[in-house]
């Protein structure tokens, strides 16, 4: 979710406390300790009294890397910027990360998994929970099992696993089933993740992996209601309606007004534009708005190509005259 989920995406969507809690982007980790600065811009929820959304959704950090020594090293940084969590990435496929080392390119050698993780774990004692996400595997799914067990032996309190290799990225299906073989052989809770879209989609993910927890990532980008849907239907068994156009105009306009004030007008179109298109796949309004936009750079008519004719239904909790929190 590098360049997607930073601090004001998180606030917005964790406005309605459908989330128990959420994970930044990744630091990338190299072979040096980094600055605070570096921590403070992927988690400016650090500089809180706590390290939360403002609604109250704990965040934890993540970090990237393949030398355990720098790994440790940051982490004992983090920690001392206030961290309450380290989650470890071995599940990012994307090619320029592999290239150079880090995120999915770690499954081919479950020992290295082991070795990163306990670095970390070590390095933070008891202060703060260490979890690592996986995919499973690189191009096949032999190590998948083995790159799990390594990270539990190095300390990993849970496992968030997406449901592909790394070679199989964002295609579908996901297994789901394969996480199932992952989950019966730990005792670490095991979270399952990858093309949740919908409350079926969930259902599925939990009945075919046994997992009790899922994580959502693009799917509530593409659904911002997604996760109130789930705890909706988790709490009652009532189904929320389909997600209004005016909802996702409010949540857009939302972000667009948060960011105006501190990155460049075009930075800002070219976020929502990338939020913007993955609504388009599971919503017909977005992907109208998508083809009309696609070539517009300036900020203030594309929220008015957005919002014609939706103003009048806006959701007020995502508001930007309202409390916004994510």
């Amino acid at each position: 979710m590098e360049g997607v989920i930073d601090a004001v995406t998180r606030e917005l969507l964790s406005a309605d406390e459908g989330l128990d809690w959420a994970v930044t982007e990744f630091v990338r980790v190299i072979d040096a300790r980094l600055p605070a600065r570096v921590f403070h811009r992927h988690c400016p929820e650090l500089l809180q009294p706590e390290v939360a959304t403002p609604s109250g959704v704990p965040v934890h950090l993540q970090l990237l890397g393949s030398d355990p020594v720098a790994l440790a090293a940051n982490a004992h940084q983090a920690v001392s910027l206030g961290a309450i969590g380290l989650d470890l990435n071995f599940g990012c496929p994307a090619k320029t990360v592999n290239r150079h080392d880090g995120g999915a390119s770690l499954l081919r050698d479950p020992e290295r998994v082991h070795r990163a993780v306990e670095a970390v774990s070590q390095a933070v004692g008891q202060r703060v929970p260490v979890t690592a996400k996986l995919r499973l595997g690189f191009s096949d799914r032999r190590l998948a099992l083995a790159c799990a067990l390594a990270a539990e032996a190095g300390g990993a309190r849970h496992l968030v696993v997406h449901a592909r290799t790394r070679d199989e990225g964002y295609r579908p299906p996901a297994h789901w089933e394969w996480i199932a073989r992952i989950r019966h052989r730990l005792t670490i809770p095991v979270i399952a993740n990858g093309d949740i879209w919908t409350l079926e989609d969930y259902w599925k993910a939990r009945s075919l992996s046994g997992c009790g927890d899922v994580m959502l990532g693009r799917g509530m980008l593409a659904d911002p209601w997604l996760a109130r849907r789930i705890r909706l239907w988790q709490r009652t068994g009532q189904y929320l309606p389909e997600t209004p156009w005016s909802a996702r105009v409010a949540i857009l306009a939302a972000y667009a007004e948060r960011q105006r004030h501190t990155l460049p007008e075009k930075v800002v179109v070219s976020l929502l534009k990338q939020w913007l298109n993955q609504m388009r796949g599971r919503d017909a309004q977005a992907a109208r708005r998508f083809a009309t936009l696609r070539r517009e750079t300036r900020l203030d008519p594309f929220i008015v190509g957005l919002s014609d004719g939706a103003s009048h239904c806006v959701d007020t909790r995502f508001s930007s005259t309202g409390t916004i929190s994510a």
